[in-house]
């Protein structure tokens, strides 16, 4: 054997043939194609989901907080004790109730029995009788001023807010099954536990004198108020909603990143997300129309007339109505981004005046001596990576904000925007004019059209 031909080692491989190459060129596109096919339905399931869940998440948040955070439910029913029209509606139906109780004959027909047994005048009798709708008038004239001016008070609404929270804490309790309260859930039943008030009672009585009352026997001291075999299934809505509440917003929002980062065509796929999302708030929101038209049908206005129920409805789903225009208007401004990140006409027009807008002034500041030098320099370099970090840190804020609102939205909105506007500035100082030309802020400058 020739010992040279072991020591070359394997044999190198042979070039492809032309008709190989080509072969091994179509099988590679077609995988690629499969490939970019797998993952444009990825992306599309994902975000059909994302876009299908978002109503139901900013639902369900709201439904969470207004059941699980007393602050938030008492802040939502707060103004309604406040309104004028909810007031004389409350004057009104507590009048009548204050003096369908009052037996008006009943008292003129005593007093003129009474009157007749004293030998008063028939005349006399005769018109006491006739005093009943004036007495009712007048009852009616002044238990109405009473309790208007209750209502109309000052306290009125620190009563109503005590009320509320407490009633919300009693309710939250019972169907949570945590904390301590006088009111508790038992199996099929709701309680009230009278221990701590039966103590109380027995060291008063003490305390004022009567020693025997230390030996009052022990007694049941639970009372039964409701019993109903719902109790179970609203306990277990209760913690389904806490669950969703908690997690549907967190897993919405996962599934619209990765449909992003699935996608072969992320700016696309942002885009159609804040199209869709977008869509889907306006229907949330002529959803509640439609829903407040149907409920103002459904009241008789004997029961509550239509202005005091409007602004009740309106008030127990402002939040919700705020939530969903906050989130119309950050997807709004998720799609605006897309595009004009992209490679359209439009966009390429406004990044282009934007880069020779913020280019002439920071022109300006270098010919007065105010030049930036490298730090300027190393911002233009770097453009893509300050612009993702300055986008970024206005989202996060929006996500740390604690209930954010349109207005919120357009304050973080405007801040981004002026930060990148004086990042462009800056870049714009870092040389002499004289050197840099107009051309340094040219359209190069404003940035290339992104890719799809």
């Amino acid at each position: 054997m020739d010992p040279s031909g072991d020591a070359s080692g394997p044999a190198e491989p042979r070039p492809l043939s032309g008709s190989e190459r080509r072969e091994y060129e179509r099988l590679r596109g077609a995988a690629a194609v499969r490939h970019g096919r797998l993952r444009h339905l990825g992306a599309c399931v994902l975000l059909v989901l994302a876009v299908l869940l978002s109503p139901l998440a900013v639902v369900a948040t709201w439904l969470h907080e207004e059941i699980t955070d007393p602050h938030r439910y008492v802040q939502t029913v707060a103004p309604i004790a406040r309104n004028p029209g909810v007031q004389s509606t409350v004057t009104n139906r507590l009048t009548e109730r204050v003096v369908d109780r009052v037996d008006v004959p009943a008292i003129t027909a005593h007093l003129a029995r009474n009157l007749d047994k004293t030998g008063a005048p028939s005349v006399v009798v005769d018109g006491t009788r006739m005093l009943g709708g004036p007495l009712e008038s007048a009852l009616t004239n002044a238990v109405r001023r009473v309790v208007h001016k209750a209502i109309t008070s000052e306290q009125f609404p620190v009563v109503w807010d005590a009320a509320n929270r407490r009633a919300h804490a009693a309710v939250v309790k019972v169907l949570t099954g945590e904390g301590t309260s006088a009111v508790q859930a038992r199996g099929n039943a709701i309680v009230l536990d009278i221990g701590t008030l039966v103590d109380n009672v027995k060291q008063r009585l003490v305390q004022a004198g009567y020693e025997k009352a230390a030996k009052i026997p022990h007694i049941d001291r639970q009372f039964t108020l409701v019993r109903t075999d719902k109790l179970d299934e609203a306990q277990g809505a209760m913690r389904l909603l806490d669950v969703v509440g908690t997690w549907l917003p967190a897993v919405t929002v996962v599934l619209a990143a990765l449909a992003v980062w699935t996608s072969p065509a992320h700016r696309i796929t942002l885009l159609a997300t804040g199209i869709g999302t977008a869509v889907m708030m306006i229907a949330l929101l002529v959803g509640l129309a439609v829903v407040r038209g149907v409920y103002l049908d459904s009241i008789p206005p004997t029961t509550l007339p239509r202005s005091p129920a409007a602004f009740i409805f309106d008030t127990l789903v402002r939040f919700l109505r705020e939530s969903t225009r906050t989130l119309l208007v950050v997807a709004i401004v998720t799609a605006l981004a897309a595009y004009l990140y992209g490679p359209g006409r439009g966009a390429r027009v406004v990044r282009s005046a934007a880069a020779r807008g913020t280019g002439a002034i920071g022109r300006g500041l270098a010919r007065v001596g105010a030049r930036t030098g490298g730090f300027g320099r190393w911002l233009d370099t770097h453009r893509a990576w300050t612009t993702g970090v300055v986008i970024t840190g206005g989202a996060l804020a929006l996500v740390l904000w604690n209930h954010p609102t349109p207005g919120s939205v357009g304050l973080v909105l405007g801040i981004v925007v002026g930060v990148l506007a004086l990042l462009g500035i800056l870049a714009g100082a870092a040389s002499d004019p004289a050197t840099s030309g107009p051309a340094a802020s040219g359209p190069a400058a404003g940035g290339r059209p992104g890719h799809s």
